[in-house]
């Protein structure tokens, strides 16, 4: 059984699964280059069809979508004239602007040099639940088929911000679900869009800038954007008025009008206490929700997706309070915002019709590779001079010694936000003065942004206290006092690092760089960031690559076997 997922919004994207095992899971961003992409994911479409082998998009047995109504340039792919349920009579259609959405749709039609896949049976088109979806992708994506509790926490989607689900086996059913009332996402995206970031991008930066306030400077002022849970139960409402949109270069942008109310508490209180304050009321509203449901259901394993979930330092704080909680396991997918709901949305109709045993996600290495022949052909067209080299990782594990800053390009790209070590900027993390000159230099970006770390698996517990396996940088962990001044680079304020532990199984050339690494310097650890600039996507392709690379501080590129060196050029 071949089900394609696809997810038009933001992050839009697409997955493909072939009797249960995922094959491809890309974003738009990646091909269009335009950040969270809002379109419809024609290239990443493209890309899952081919990875799959398929000629024909009729080949495919189910697709299944991430909303419960078709966005626009879904029905216009495929041809279907449904209007969105949310338009609930005639009388609403005529009352809304000309400009709506739903009107302007029977108007949008696909020009001749796009695919056309009207002719695909629109009774194979599954519409689903966006938070169904989220919560199918954490569970479909652990170890087990027994009772669990899943929790899908983003900003909203079909009217849910908040939701609880019983999964179990093959099925996953609503315990209860909240709309704005409880969005906890909205109200931190709120202060982050207060602190001048963009909603629904930002939300990492205020998460790194809060370890450097202090919350009881302002406990309290940002009460009101947030919602209250005392066991299972909501006993404060968040008060938010309207959102609204703005699009940008195709990418939908969200935000409130409240974001002002929360720049005026900052000019009175400080950027970093504001951000410490919604780190507290965000992880403590996660807790209480967590540990009201653990302990009135008695279920000890929970899965965790939605956007909200890329908060690591939420989840460390799960995972520390986990005996407190009453949890014994804790999942979160790894690719937990809309970027990943594709995927969800394939493995939700896919166990609709199959068993589900459990499930082992070693990697997210799902995205597009380049053979060295392509690459080779890429760099000769440009006139770069290269050395092709039989093992980089040597030359590689020699310069990250000496202190320079790596471009190191490798097999299939990453799923979801992070890099994982085949589109990464590499340094480093010997020296404190790193991390400051890859934000100078390199990602061009704010001076208190940390940098993650890679390490081997086998060298977790030298440098993690109380650490599991944790192979996607999905939950930060504290940092032993043996190593926290060996690596400063890597170390954020607070004494936490965000690691991947990468298994030799999984990314062999990665983990022999590392272990290269070790033989050199002791330390069996890199500073690893994302291959891109702030404001841009993960680069894809060597073109982009080499763009990055060039417009950059990078010192050197490791493009497959090939290795270019500026002070070769």
């Amino acid at each position: 059984m071949i089900v394609l997922g696809i997810h038009e919004g933001h992050d839009s994207c697409a997955a493909i699964i072939k009797d249960g095992v995922i094959l491809a899971d890309v974003q738009e961003e990646r091909f269009s280059r335009v950040k969270h992409s809002s379109n419809a994911p024609l290239d990443a479409i493209q890309y899952c069809l081919e990875i799959a082998g398929l000629k024909d998009i009729n080949e495919v047995d189910k697709i299944s979508l991430s909303w419960s109504f078709t966005p626009i340039g879904l029905k216009a792919l495929f041809g279907r004239k449904d209007r969105d349920p949310l338009m609930k009579s005639v009388a609403e259609w005529v009352a809304s602007s000309v400009f709506d959405m739903t009107a302007t749709s029977s108007r949008l039609k696909m020009p001749i040099y796009k695919p056309d896949y009207s002719n695909y049976p629109h009774e194979k088109i599954v519409n689903n639940d966006h938070h169904l979806a989220h919560a199918a992708s954490a569970y479909f994506t652990q170890k087990s088929s027994e009772k669990q509790l899943v929790f899908t926490i983003d900003g909203a989607g079909d009217h849910t911000c908040t939701a609880i689900w019983l999964a179990e086996g093959s099925s996953i059913k609503l315990l209860k679900k909240y709309f704005r009332e409880a969005s906890i996402g909205w109200a931190y995206s709120v202060v982050t869009e207060g602190l001048n970031w963009i909603h629904g991008d930002g939300e990492g930066k205020t998460m790194g800038l809060a370890p450097y306030g202090d919350y009881t400077k302002c406990k309290g002022v940002l009460d009101k954007y947030f919602p209250d849970f005392k066991g299972n139960k909501l006993v404060k409402h968040s008060e938010l008025g309207n959102d609204y949109f703005w699009e940008e270069n195709g990418s939908e942008q969200y935000h409130f009008e409240e974001a002002k109310e929360v720049a005026e508490l900052i000019k009175k209180y400080g950027r970093e206490n504001i951000a410490a304050e919604a780190q507290r009321k965000l992880e403590d509203n996660v807790i209480n929700l967590v540990e009201g449901w653990v302990k009135e259901t008695g279920i000890k394993d929970v899965s965790f997706a939605g956007g909200v979930m890329l908060n690591v330092k939420l989840n460390q704080r799960i995972w520390e309070k986990r005996k407190e909680i009453g949890i014994e396991n804790q999942h979160i997918f790894p690719n937990p915002g809309d970027s990943g709901i594709a995927l969800g949305a394939a493995l939700l109709e896919y166990y609709k019709n199959n068993n589900f045993e459990g499930a082992v996600l070693d990697n997210i290495y799902l995205g597009p590779e380049y053979s060295n022949e392509y690459i080779k052909e890429v760099l000769d067209i440009r006139k770069i001079k290269y050395t092709y080299l039989e093992d980089p990782t040597i030359v590689a594990a020699k310069l990250l010694a000496e202190n320079k800053i790596l471009a190191w390009f490798q097999g299939r790209m990453e799923s979801g936000p992070r890099a994982l070590g085949n589109r990464s900027i590499l340094m480093s993390p010997l020296d404190p003065e790193n991390k400051k000159t890859i934000n100078a230099w390199v990602k061009f970006r704010e001076g208190f942004r940390p940098f993650c770390p890679s390490l081997t698996v086998e060298s977790k517990d030298e440098y993690l206290k109380d650490n599991r396996d944790e192979p996607f940088m999905i939950t930060s962990f504290d940092v032993t006092e043996d190593k926290k001044l060996k690596i400063p680079a890597v170390v954020h304020v607070d004494g936490t690092l965000r690691p991947q532990l990468v298994t030799e199984k999984t990314n062999p050339r990665y983990w022999k760089l590392i272990d290269e690494f070790r033989k050199l310097t002791g330390e069996s650890i890199l500073l690893n960031t994302s291959f891109n600039v702030m404001g841009e996507p993960i680069v894809c392709n060597p073109k982009e690559a080499i763009r990055c690379f060039f417009d950059s501080g990078i010192d050197a590129l490791f493009l497959g076997n090939y290795y270019v060196d500026k002070s070769n050029l």
